[in-house]
């Protein structure tokens, strides 16, 4: 448990620190590289554009990631509506009965607080993920895996500007990082470009990780299913998919899908309660 804990601690802070990372190396390495006469530089440049699409790309990421993190325990505990006298605690020796909890409600050690529709928890946001905040974690995936590829392409192409090398050959990016090792230590390649290949390596399994995440979850909201309920074999009742889409994302699904929109409780499970 004190693993966890720590873990728990660690992983956000590494996931900012890397995001941190990422932000300086565009706009200050990989952006001003793309400008090569400032003078002659049209409106709606390639590197403008492209500026432009990271700062969305990385608004989206960062803003949902907040609102991921934004739900409090106590609000939680207020829509589960335990009754009189019913205690937090009472989960974490299990003896209510199991009729006396709504479906999925999970009280998780590590945040101490109680999760309606329960899916997992997550150590890079540090809190537990559920019915308050799926929609916006689902959106911190995809978009943390869109900026990652967008900063993978322009490191590449920075790389491949600062080298000389090419990349039309798939085999190139999979022999680049032993053959810059073996550069890096005879002395023929900076510190600055060796950082800047491993960050690529980086990009890509973290861009990969969420990118596949994303895409198990989204499976998950289909079928009706979360992976608490997957992993204790609970049976849900068969749904149409777009009931379940909309459960989650409700109907304002677009504007989510823009900008950053706290997820409150979606449209059509509120039509469904009155």
């Amino acid at each position: 448990m004190l693993v966890l804990r720590l873990l728990n601690v660690v992983a956000p802070a590494y996931f900012l620190c890397i995001s941190l990372v990422t932000f300086v190396l565009q706009i200050f390495v990989f952006i001003p590289s793309m400008f090569r006469d400032p003078s002659t530089t049209p409106l709606f440049s390639p590197a403008l554009l492209h500026g432009a699409l990271f700062l969305f790309l990385s608004a989206n990421a960062l803003g949902n990631y907040v609102l991921v993190i934004q739900s409090s325990p106590e609000d939680l505990g207020k829509d589960l509506n335990l009754g009189k006298g019913a205690e937090v605690a009472d989960w974490l020796d299990r003896s209510r009965s199991s009729g006396s909890a709504l479906p999925s409600t999970h009280f998780c050690r590590l945040c101490a607080r109680v999760t309606q529709r329960h899916d997992h928890h997550c150590f890079f946001t540090g809190n537990c993920i559920g019915s308050k905040n799926m929609r916006n974690f689902i959106m911190f995936c995809l978009y943390t895996s869109l900026a990652c590829l967008d900063s993978l392409v322009a490191g590449m192409a920075y790389i491949s500007a600062t080298l000389s090398m090419s990349f039309a050959d798939p085999l190139a990016f999979l022999t680049l990082l032993p053959h810059s090792i073996s550069q890096f230590f005879s002395g023929d390649l900076l510190s600055s470009e060796m950082f800047v290949i491993l960050m690529l390596y980086l990009w890509l399994g973290i861009g990969l990780a969420c990118a596949g995440f994303c895409c198990h979850q989204m499976l998950l909201i289909l079928r009706g299913q979360t992976r608490y309920q997957v992993r204790k074999g609970v049976v849900v009742r068969a749904r149409p998919w777009r009931e379940n889409l909309q459960e989650v994302f409700g109907k304002n699904w677009l504007l989510g899908l823009l900008i950053p929109v706290l997820n409150v409780e979606s449209n059509y499970r509120r039509q469904k309660e009155k």
